[in-house]
């Protein structure tokens, strides 16, 4: 894909980047079991990322950005259910 674009960070510069395709290793689920019996599983989704053209973090490897979602899933038990 590698589609140039423009990245306006939030200090307001706007920056030259390109879009990158991407192919998943994997979307795996973070389980977290609550005090109150309640499983809650939540994932990263990344949906876009680009790489900062001219711009290098402090090692000299090159910045990238990344859009993504939260998809969150729960499992209570029965009596945290509303009744109907």
């Amino acid at each position: 894909m590698n589609r140039k674009t423009k990245v306006k960070l939030a200090d307001g510069r706007e920056l030259d980047a390109v879009e990158l395709g991407f192919q998943t290793g994997g979307e795996h689920w973070n389980e977290y079991m609550l005090d109150d019996g309640s499983v809650v599983k939540i994932k990263l989704v990344v949906t876009n990322v680009v790489r900062l053209e001219g711009e290098y973090d402090p090692n000299g490897l090159p910045v990238y950005l990344a859009q993504s979602t939260n998809v969150m899933a729960v499992s209570a038990p029965d009596n945290l259910r509303k009744k109907e």
